[in-house]
């Protein structure tokens, strides 16, 4: 398993990062939030000119591949101390094959680098995904419910992870 960062410049790489997160997030998320609620957020976070400006604000994305080719993808930033893992999602014949402790261990890596000792990500309360961020040491900070507008809220746990 390698990573390798999806740059804002690079046009294809952008259309094939926000074609592959639709993939996987509509595979994932229709069925824990609806799927008009999932393609609202998709639209707002995932499409090509809402990666681009993500990019343009610091975000760094990174397609995840293994033997060449794209397994998922994570993304992340530093914030007020920490680096906040804004996403992370597997192709579903991908998952439950290991690579948590690889991806936890290269966020790590990112976050020293960064001068940070600390990882956040909000998880939807209804996401199973949370037991195994629990089982890599993460721990629930607090509970938040945000308005992100036309009716649609995120009802998440924010976990920690200290290291």
């Amino acid at each position: 398993m390698y990573f390798e960062m999806l740059l804002w410049d690079d046009e294809a790489e952008v259309v094939e990062m926000s074609e592959m997160a639709t993939t996987i997030i509509k595979d994932y998320y229709d069925p824990i939030i609806g799927p008009e609620q999932n393609d609202y957020m998709i639209k707002m976070f995932q499409s090509v000119d809402a990666l681009k400006e993500q990019l343009e604000k610091g975000y760094r994305y990174y397609f995840i591949r293994e033997d060449d080719r794209n397994i998922g993808f994570v993304a992340f930033y530093p914030r007020d101390k920490a680096l906040y893992l804004s996403k992370l999602y597997l192709y579903k014949d991908e998952r439950g094959k290991g690579y948590a402790k690889g991806i936890l261990d290269f966020l790590k890596t990112q976050a020293s680098e960064l001068g940070l000792s600390r990882i956040e990500l909000n998880v939807n309360k209804h996401n199973d995904t949370r037991f195994i961020y629990e089982k890599l040491g993460f721990e629930i900070a607090w509970a938040e419910k945000n308005d992100i507008g036309n009716g649609f809220y995120m009802d998440d746990y924010v976990y920690a992870l200290e290291f």
